[in-house]
């Protein structure tokens, strides 16, 4: 029997007695997808990119963590489109200011949706602690690679959809990696 995504996170979220939220996000590997469900209606779809490395949520394996998760702070509220966060603190630069070579990379952009693991001993705690890993939602300065995976774990987007993001989803917001 078919199970929707929605449908199998509200029951795994039920197992493990965490209340539900009205907002929740299921992020597919596999499409390179986040689907964003409010109320449990599909309201958006977004290309996103995770991890070149294969999913883990072991620390130092680069690896977009799986399971279950939500949003424990929102950084960037109010900051330009484009702007650049180091060490989670707007630089006051949009990523087109940065030297050509420093734009190679992967730079942290525009919002910051700062995730943490719900599930002790797979994405929280010793060894395998999302939150710890720095592991966000967060916009990107390679948005022609959105849809790939590109990343060293987070899960990055187009920039206007991560504001976009931002602004219609409160902190607390379930996120299901998968």
């Amino acid at each position: 029997m078919f199970v929707s995504p929605i449908d199998f996170i509200l029951n795994y979220c039920t197992s493990l007695k965490i209340e539900r939220t009205k907002d929740v996000f299921y992020i597919s590997i596999g499409e390179q997808k986040l689907h964003h469900y409010n109320d449990c209606q599909i309201k958006a779809k977004y290309d996103v990119s995770t991890s070149i490395a294969s999913p883990s949520c072991k620390e130092n394996s680069y690896g977009t963590p799986l399971g279950l998760h939500c949003i424990e702070k929102k950084i960037g509220d109010n900051s330009p489109l484009g702007s650049v966060f180091k060490e989670r603190k707007d630089t006051g630069l949009l990523y087109l200011d940065f030297p050509p070579m420093d734009q190679q990379s992967n730079l942290i952009t525009s919002r910051i949706l700062w995730l943490r693991g719900l599930e002790l001993g797979k994405n929280l705690g010793l060894n395998c602690d999302t939150y710890n890993r720095f592991i966000y939602i967060h916009g990107s300065n390679h948005e022609e690679l959105i849809g790939t995976p590109q990343s060293s774990g987070c899960i990055e987007m187009k920039n206007q959809d991560v504001i976009t993001l931002f602004n219609e989803t409160p902190e607390g917001t379930l996120v299901w990696i998968d």
